[in-house]
This record gives C-alpha cells, sequence and structure tokens, in this order.
C-alpha cells in the first residue's frame, strides 16, 4: 500500500491525507522533515540517495529526510526514519521549518512544509542500500562551497536549506 503524507496549510493544520505520488503529481503542500547528523568535529552526515529514487537518484543530500505519518511526531519520524535509511538512531531536536516547492524533470513536484531536525553521531552508519547509495562526513563550510561550485550534484530542498538556512544550521 502506499504510503500516505499529511497535507496541510501554510500554518501547519492538517486538512487532509494523500497517497505521497499524488501529492507530488499535484504539488500539494504536505508535511516533511529532513535530519541534519553532526559529528563532534562539527561535520554533517550527507547521503547519497540510491539510484533507484523515483526523483533525485545518486544526489547529495541531508543525512536523511521523509514525510511524517499521521499522528507522529516531526521527532519520531525523523527518528523512525533515520533507522530505516542510515541504520541509526540519536536524539533530534527540531530547529525551524519553512515552506518550499520545487518541481523536478520527471513531472512531479515537492511542496512542503519541511521540518528540520538535527542530532549528533560519531560511529559509521549502517545504510540501507535501498534508500542510500553511499555516506559521507564534511564540514558546513565546505558543503555550501561544493554546492556553489556543483549545484548539479545535489537535491534542491539542499541546496534550497543551505540557501534560506545556513545561518540557523551553523548555530543550532
Amino acid at each position: 500500500m502506499e504510503e500516505l503524507v499529511v497535507l496541510v496549510d501554510e500554518k501547519n493544520n492538517q486538512i487532509g491525507l494523500m497517497p505521497k505520488m499524488e501529492a507530488h503529481e499535484k504539488a500539494v503542500l504536505h508535511r516533511a522533515f529532513s535530519v541534519f547528523v553532526f559529528n563532534e568535529k562539527g561535520e554533517l552526515m550527507l547521503q547519497q540517495r540510491a539510484a533507484s529514487k523515483y526523483h533525485s537518484p545518486l544526489l547529495w543530500t541531508n543525512t536523511c529526510c521523509s514525510h511524517q505519518r499521521e499522528g507522529e511526531s516531526n521527532v519520531e519520524a525523523g527518528r523512525r526514519r533515520l533507522q530505516e535509511e542510515m541504520g541509526f538512531t540519536t536524539d533530534l531536536k527540531e530547529v525551524f521549518s519553512f515552506i518550499y516547492k520545487a518541481p523536478f524533470d520527471n513531472g512531479l513536484t515537492e511542496h512542503e512544509l519541511d521540518f528540520v531536525l538535527i542530532g549528533s553521531f560519531e560511529d559509521k552508519p549502517n545504510i540501507n542500500k535501498e534508500e542510500v547509495a553511499s555516506y559521507k562526513w564534511m564540514p558546513l563550510k565546505d558543503v555550501k562551497k561544493d554546492i556553489e561550485n556543483n549545484p548539479e550534484i545535489y537535491t534542491e530542498w539542499f541546496k534550497i536549506i543551505f540557501d534560506k538556512s545556513f545561518d540557523k544550521l551553523t548555530n543550532a
């Protein structure tokens, strides 16, 4: 059965549920989250999306991201998906949210109220190869510079977060 996303208005009031693909085909605003995991050196764990992903395959992005299930808190959803994609969990805190809309070449559009969650981790992840092709640690300043020099290798939402919220990430 296809996963349902939580449809919301701009103030995060739930207004319904919709199958994930349909929401992306119709560009309907829905809840999402983006997890950023840092090590003690301040480096961000990036993931390279699996080749089989229905959009943005093999692009680099934040540690993990997905959609909340109905009745699931942002932190609960982030911990669940972190385990599913990266094979570990850690304490997460919600630091900010924003709305973005990004169309893709395949006709789908991300229109999300995205909650950004931050955590820390010092070990190697046990990545799920169906979700993640690879991972690496990078200092935020190097990520920012690489996005400027090679924007085509990063996901749209990740570039938007960095463009709009770099200061919030560095001070979180």
